[in-house]
């Protein structure tokens, strides 16, 4: 079995980590770093639980091989909350009820992050649209929706 060496970012932490050429992202992420909020679900790309960021941009973990984010860096969930403090949409996402399980969350927390540093004051629709790669079996999405559009408007706001 071919092995790689990689250097990552991960949440800030500078890894180096030895892995499987066949090694997925969410594999690295919660078996070798034990960063588990990034969840496996469909593990075919198509529920968003797993999404993160690598270099800036969401993906979908489950569907990345770990030697492509050798150089890179990687964000989780667990890299939104600052010095203690929940990052604004994990407040939000509590308040709003956009969370009731709690399996989607960290993917659509993710993706969330990234639809409002590409777009700061979206639109209902244009929320609705970017969430499209994130499944929720709970909320219903009005919760979700809501808690990304009041985030948007404190930030408008402010």
């Amino acid at each position: 079995m071919s092995r790689h060496t990689i250097k990552v970012i991960v949440n800030g932490q500078a890894e180096e980590l030895e892995v499987p050429a066949h090694r997925l992202l969410s594999e690295l992420l919660r078996d070798d770093l034990h960063l588990i909020g990034t969840k496996r679900g469909c593990e075919a790309g198509i529920c968003g639980a797993c999404s993160v960021h690598v270099d800036g941009r969401v993906v979908k973990s489950c569907l990345m091989l770990a030697i492509h984010v050798d150089g890179c860096e990687v964000q989780t969930v667990e890299g939104l909350a600052q010095a203690g403090q929940l990052h604004p949409l994990q407040e939000s996402f509590m308040t709003c009820g956009g969370l009731q399980c709690g399996y989607c969350t960290p993917g659509m927390l993710m993706t969330a992050k990234a639809l409002l540093a590409e777009n700061p004051h979206p639109t209902e629709a244009q929320v609705r649209q970017g969430l499209s790669g994130n499944l929720c079996r709970c909320t219903g999405y009005n919760g979700i929706v809501d808690a990304i559009l009041e985030v948007a408007e404190a930030r408008h706001g402010a």
